[in-house]
């Protein structure tokens, strides 16, 4: 059974920063690709950031990146912007899977106070 588990999330105020973990278990961690999705108040989820590309919104300011010795991918965001809350999920995909993502995480709350 996949499991991918988000933590991490919490209020911040703007221009402070927050890092993002979700810990993945039942897959072959290093045979997945990793992303972060997020979905605000009254929005649609949106992407936000994989190992190749990152949402423009974000860029600069946001970092993915992963340790497959932990299973376990992280969202470093800098420059939090209140336009930034939302719940972050983590997801993930087979290696060539090329159908959307296949897994998602619980989500966790990212608050950004102005």
């Amino acid at each position: 059974q996949v499991q991918l588990v988000e933590s991490g999330g919490g209020l911040v105020q703007a221009g402070g920063s927050l890092r993002l973990s979700c810990a993945a278990s039942g897959l072959p961690f290093s045979s997945y690709a990793m992303g972060w999705f997020r979905q605000a108040p009254g929005k649609e989820r949106e992407f936000v950031a994989s190992r190749t590309s990152y949402a423009d919104s974000v860029k600069g300011r946001f970092t993915i990146s992963r340790d497959n010795s932990k299973n376990t991918v992280y969202l470093q965001m800098s420059s939090l912007k209140p336009e930034d809350t939302a719940v972050y999920y983590c997801t993930a995909r087979e290696s060539g899977y090329n159908r959307g993502w296949q897994y998602w995480g619980q989500g966790t709350q990212v608050t950004v106070s102005s």
